[in-house]
């Protein structure tokens, strides 16, 4: 039977996964096959233009010993589908749940009344599931339950690119220090890097902060040690990141940029791809976003051939030496969830746990990374990978790569130097890594209007950088915050954090 692959867009969720169903030999999808293989639908997001055609899954299916039906949700709309699925109750055998997704109100509700399986018994039984770590287990949980197998990601990909071949034209260093960072986006501004003897250079570009923890301020704030959104202080009492001195040191540190016109003066309007473009042109020579260093490159080739770029993880504060960098999900990219309406009792939740547990061993990482090799890859001399046809990968294998339930345990070497070396760095900062408290913490009212009052600090975080408010029109945003939810967001963190302890 040919597998059926859907993309939930143009049409309602609840209709495509009734024209899923109706597409398999049987009624019930998750019944074995006549030839005894395990019958799976997988509800997945869709991070590429379109999903893939059969030629991995047809691999995965073989080394599994099952028949897959994806259903694909485009990622721009994840969020909407996906509460729809859950209020049809037809969610498949697997669903993904990104990090993201589980703060959603319906989401994080439909876990904890139990809409899904509790696999938290079930994982030491597995090869491979046994092994994710307790940290990761605890940061995937909710209240003491894992509705899910935890989807292993790194600890924190944060870090900066920074133009090499500027840094040598004016005789700079790579930056340690935060002062030595403030220097050279000042000479990046000033002092004509490209040598072109025009005006046109800006040291940092940076995104709009719709989502902070992506812009080049919430690096700052890990360089000055501020905690990653909440801090437990000693007597148990959750603080917000934004009411400690490092948050207003980290502020001031982006105000004094964007005032001498060192960070890129639309930053506040400018989009992700926007940022990049600017980078690749030489618009720009310090870009917030250490694992894009590969795609940068590739950006900029045709336009700056001599461009050189360079990696950069630790930045201190200049004062106590250490380095410190946020996590995003605490080592956690979300789970694969089990939805009780279709998975109907524990023998069938095994077989999809064993399946999950058969994707993590290293042949179904290569497969699902790299494609198959002769094909889509082949390994150099010293082992790193080498694409073969790269638009064969992007139609056939990279849909798939984002649903490996494990990006850490094992890995290719890649054959770019400057991305083989971000990609160490991002290993290296496991050991300097600031969690967030609150990631295995349940609070009703954040679950509630957590999203819609971080807006308020969001704001006023870009305002004071931009000058439009000072510090007490800061501090009057906090308690607006503070008034709107945000005390009780803190006490029910703090109950959840003393009843886990």
């Amino acid at each position: 039977m040919k597998k059926k692959m859907l993309v939930t867009a143009g049409i309602g969720l609840l209709s495509i996964l009734a024209l899923s169903a109706c597409g398999n030999d049987s009624s019930d999808t998750s019944a074995d096959t006549e030839d005894g293989k395990t019958r799976i639908t997988w509800l997945n997001i869709l991070h590429t233009a379109s999903p893939p055609n059969d030629t991995i899954v047809d691999k995965i299916e073989e080394k599994t010993n099952s028949e897959l039906t994806f259903n694909w949700i485009p990622d721009a709309s994840k969020e909407e589908r996906l509460t729809t699925a859950l209020a049809s109750n037809e969610l498949g055998d697997i669903v993904t749940l990104q990090i993201a997704m589980l703060k959603n109100s319906s989401v994080r509700n439909a876990l904890k009344s139990g809409v899904f399986w509790d696999v938290s018994d079930y994982l030491a039984d597995y090869k491979n599931l046994s092994k994710i770590s307790e940290d990761r287990i605890e940061a995937a949980s909710i209240d003491g339950a894992l509705y899910g197998v935890p989807m292993q990601k790194d600890y924190a990909r944060a870090g900066l690119v920074i133009r090499k071949d500027w840094l040598d034209n004016l005789g700079l260093e790579v930056p340690d220090t935060l002062d030595e960072l403030y220097e050279v986006a000042k000479q990046f501004t000033e002092n004509d890097p490209d040598g072109n003897g025009v005006d046109d250079t800006v040291g940092f570009g940076d995104r709009a902060p719709s989502d902070i923890r992506y812009t080049s301020f919430k690096l700052f704030t890990s360089y000055y040690g501020a905690p990653n959104g909440w801090k437990v202080e000693s007597n148990g009492q959750f603080t917000p990141e934004f009411d400690t001195d490092e948050y207003m040191k980290a502020m001031n540190f982006s105000r004094d940029l964007f005032e001498n016109g060192y960070l890129a003066q639309d930053f506040a309007v400018t989009q992700k791809t926007d940022q990049q473009e600017q980078f690749a042109q030489g618009k720009t020579g310090i870009y917030t976003g250490m694992i894009d260093i590969k795609n940068l490159k590739n950006m900029g080739k045709d336009i700056q051939p001599e461009m050189e770029l360079v990696p950069v993880n630790k930045i201190s504060d200049g004062e106590d030496g250490d380095y410190h960098v946020w996590s995003e999900g605490n080592g956690v990219g979300g789970l694969l969830a089990f939805p009780k309406s279709s998975v109907k009792d524990e023998a069938q939740l095994k077989k999809l746990l064993q399946f999950v547990d058969d994707l993590l061993e290293e042949d179904m990482y290569k497969l699902m990374t790299g494609g198959i090799e002769g094909t889509h890859y082949q390994l150099q001399e010293d082992g790193a990978i080498e694409y073969i046809d790269m638009d064969l990968w992007q139609q056939e294998v990279q849909p798939l790569s984002s649903s490996r339930p494990s990006e850490v345990t094992f890995s290719f070497k890649d054959a770019d130097p400057e991305k083989e070396l971000s990609n160490q760095l991002v290993k290296e900062n496991e050991q300097f890594v600031v969690l967030d408290p609150t990631v295995p913490l349940d609070s009703e009212k954040n679950n509630e209007v957590g999203s819609e009052i971080e807006k308020i600090m969001i704001d006023a975080t870009v305002q004071y950088i931009m000058g439009q408010i000072d510090e007490d029109g800061f501090k009057q945003a906090i308690s607006n915050w503070r008034a709107q939810g945000g005390d009780q967001i803190a006490e029910e963190y703090e109950e959840a954090y003393k009843a886990a302890q």
